[in-house]
């Protein structure tokens, strides 16, 4: 599968932006989504997840940083997935990533970047103070 990060921009904290990430090639249900990010001069790091087909379809997880301003969701049938940011921070700019991995039904929701075998380009997102 291959995916397409788009949405990244310039903002203003306090301010909203959402992410889409588009991927190509079929069973897109079947793959759990998360998001990454990395900051300059910091490793890359978990955002947000969220679950395929199974018994954790839709779950979804972040990471404490951003739970209570970041949703992420899934359009199956636009094989798109979405990271809805709010109240964003200056220390939320970054090179925001989407990655896919194909779950087996009863898989959990990856959380680790070495779980998830394919990684969209990134997108930057700057958030002035």
């Amino acid at each position: 599968v291959q995916l397409q990060a788009s949405g990244g921009g310039l903002v203003q904290a306090g301010d909203s932006l959402r992410l889409s990430c588009r991927a190509s090639g079929r069973t897109f249900n079947r793959y759990a989504l998360g998001w990454f990010r990395q900051a300059p001069g910091k490793e890359r790091e978990f955002v947000a997840a969220i679950g395929g087909s199974g018994v954790n379809a839709l779950s979804t997880y972040y990471a404490d940083f951003v739970k209570g301003r970041f949703t992420i969701s899934r359009d199956d049938t636009a094989k798109t997935v979405y990271l809805q940011m709010d109240r964003l921070e200056p220390e939320d700019t970054a090179v925001f990533y989407c990655a896919a991995k194909y779950t087996i039904l009863t898989a959990p929701v990856p959380t680790l970047q070495l779980q998830y075998d394919f990684w969209g380009q990134g997108t930057l997102v700057t958030v002035s103070s």
